[in-house]
């Protein structure tokens, strides 16, 4: 989908995990070994992460402008099950909220937005508005207002239903 650089910091981990649907093709990363184990997820967390993939997906169109594309479990009820701590640097005393266990998914995901929400960039991270793609990516435009995944792709597609439109 995105010819676009990985989001930044945790945003890295977040945008992999809704990206592992391609929603035009229907292929699912996590039906495959190799794509669960990139995120550390179980067979058994399956389901969690997938309805934590879709939560995301929400906010992401959220941040774009745009209502979710179907009835999901809002983020914040998923992520208030993740239980972090505040981890304090001994050298330098900067602190940081991390996963308070085993760090599993919902835990990386919710340290991931924490650290997003204090550097300013959680709603920079968005998802594309074709209906045919919702892929995640980080908006780097000066404004922060950008639409698309890729305007080589989505982009172009958009503005072409646009010309024809007109035309007709």
């Amino acid at each position: 989908m995105s010819e676009r650089s990985a989001a930044p910091g945790g945003l890295a981990l977040i945008e992999s995990l809704v990206n592992t649907l391609d929603i035009e093709s229907g292929v699912d990363g996590l039906d495959t070994p190799e794509g669960r184990a990139r995120l550390g997820i179980t067979r058994d967390g399956l389901a969690d992460a997938r309805e934590l993939r879709e939560s995301l997906r929400a906010a992401l169109l959220a941040h774009a402008g745009h209502p979710p594309h179907r009835p999901v479990t809002p983020l914040g009820t998923l992520l208030a099950r993740a239980p972090l701590y505040v981890a304090v640097d001994d050298h330098d005393g900067s602190a940081r909220l991390a996963p308070a266990d085993a760090a599993p998914l919902p835990s990386r995901v919710a340290a991931a937005v924490a650290e997003a929400l204090v550097a300013g960039t959680w709603t920079r991270l968005k998802a594309c508005e074709a209906e045919t793609c919702h892929w995640a990516y980080y908006d780097r435009s000066p404004a922060g207002r950008g639409r698309w995944c890729s305007m080589r792709v989505c982009g172009a597609r958009a503005k072409m239903r646009r010309y024809r439109a007109k035309g007709a």
